[in-house]
């Protein structure tokens, strides 16, 4: 009899899961259900999508039902999972069906934070996590010729949907409860982020805390906060996502200390029939040993191959993340890697940090840009710890390079004297890198010998 696998959610990681299990064990009797009408989809590039630089939503499927089903995979969309029950080892649909499983696979992803407050159902009020709802925005603003927009979220999502509402010719207003947009990285760091934001005409409120949405009177819709009322056409709420652990939750698997599935290195939850993958489960981070629960789409895809390995056959590890993240907005590469101070003390680490600015090409060299490069390590053991770089160009290309640092587990000082590809057009000799390194060093006590 054909060992039958059921993977509950359609978005990047139950696809790739689907994918390489039936890559490896053909026999496979694979059902994936997603109660949405699109599977196997990139999130990432949905504000692009919105702001028209990408035209086509089908540009954003990587592989359609019909794909799947020809390579023998049972895709059903619009079907949702109501209960679960290990025991017998069946999912219960919606509607009665009953699909029994060998191995079970939860890729169930996050839902979006709400505010909780009034008037957040209202038309022209939006979140952004799936395909449908980037449809609907572009949609909506189409349709109702938006003029206005508020972002309520400094976040990820929510600068580079200002850049997504500023090229659909939306004015756009940013409503933050904190004192800087992304404040993960360094307030240097961030002041440009606020000054690009200006350069942009985005009109940025920080500190303010958001009271009730309601029918506004110049607009369609009208923000109440602590700070006042603002009216725009549509609103916005990009304020975070939590793990999608309801199901989960109820079959009684074991969550982490951060609220997401808990896995082990195979992606196998606490029960041994039942694996996790994506944004709903915890990820190794190699710097910190903490699991965490970072939810990126690339992380997704890679979980969902090592399940698949392991279900059709062939033992694999997933070997962890070392947090490499990094966005666009307007004319600057904003990136980070590895430990934050507020993380690395967390987890038992002694941190120093500095911050330089640099041109990454010679002076000699038409249109060099000036790039902001910050690095932390560990002062009681030279460890390298993080990464942090903003600048219209090469501050991604950096944080790659340090993100595989990080993973080689390098000290300050071999960072310090990595042996980059140097050429003029492209970089320095001593590339900023090597600068902020061993600026870096100086400020560390002497150390004992590793």
């Amino acid at each position: 009899m054909k060992r039958r696998v059921v993977i509950i959610g359609g978005g990047a990681g139950g696809p790739s899961t689907a994918a390489e299990a039936g890559r490896r064990d053909p026999s496979l009797a694979i059902t994936m259900i997603e109660k949405g009408e699109y599977i196997s989809y990139a999130a990432c590039p949905m504000p692009y999508y919105i702001g028209d630089v990408i035209k086509d939503e089908k540009k954003l499927i990587a592989r359609t039902p019909e794909k799947f089903r020809e390579g023998g995979v049972d895709v059903r969309t619009g079907v949702e999972a109501e209960n679960v029950d290990l025991a017998a080892q069946v999912v219960t649909l919606v509607g009665g069906e009953a699909l029994p499983f060998d191995v079970l696979v939860l890729a169930t992803g996050t839902r979006p934070i709400l505010p909780g407050i009034p008037g957040e159902d209202r038309e022209g009020v939006f979140t952004l996590k799936q395909l449908p709802d980037a449809v609907g925005i572009k949609q909506f603003i189409r349709e109702s010729r938006c003029r206005t927009a508020i972002i309520v979220g400094a976040g990820f999502i929510g600068m580079e949907m200002c850049e997504a509402f500023r090229e659909a010719g939306v004015e756009t207003t940013v409503v933050n409860r904190g004192s800087m947009p992304v404040p993960r990285w360094d307030p240097e760091l961030g002041q440009l982020v606020v000054k690009s934001l200006l350069d942009h005409q985005i009109r940025m409120m920080a500190d303010t805390t958001i009271q009730a949405i309601e029918k506004g009177e110049t607009c369609r819709l009208r923000l109440i906060t602590d700070q006042g009322k603002i009216e725009a056409d549509v609103i916005l709420l990009a304020i975070g996502v939590r793990p999608s652990v309801g199901l989960a939750g109820e079959m009684g698997l074991a969550l982490g200390k951060t609220g997401a599935v808990a896995v082990d290195f195979s992606q196998k939850t606490s029960h041994p029939a039942v694996y996790a993958v994506g944004d709903c489960c915890e990820a190794y981070h190699r710097v910190s040993r903490r699991w965490v629960h970072i939810p990126l789409g690339d992380i997704a895809n890679k979980q969902g191959r090592v399940a698949g390995c392991n279900i059709g056959g062939f033992p694999t590890i997933f070997p962890g993340i070392v947090g490499a993240q990094a966005f666009k907005l307007f004319d600057l590469e904003i990136a980070a890697t590895g430990l934050d101070e507020r993380e690395a003390l967390a987890a038992g680490f002694h941190p120093v940090s500095n911050l330089v600015w640099g041109d990454v090409v010679p002076l000699s060299v038409p249109g060099t840009t000036r790039l902001g490069l910050k690095l932390i390590a560990d002062e009681a053991t030279g460890l390298f710890l993080g990464a942090q770089a903003i600048g219209p160009h090469g501050a991604v290309s950096r944080i790659n390079t340090l993100s595989a640092a990080l993973w080689s587990g390098l000290s300050i000082d071999e960072v310090a004297y990595l042996d980059l590809a140097y050429s003029p057009p492209f970089s320095r000799a001593w590339d900023l890198i090597h600068i902020a390194a061993q600026d870096l060093m100086k400020k560390m006590v002497r150390r004992p010998p590793r």
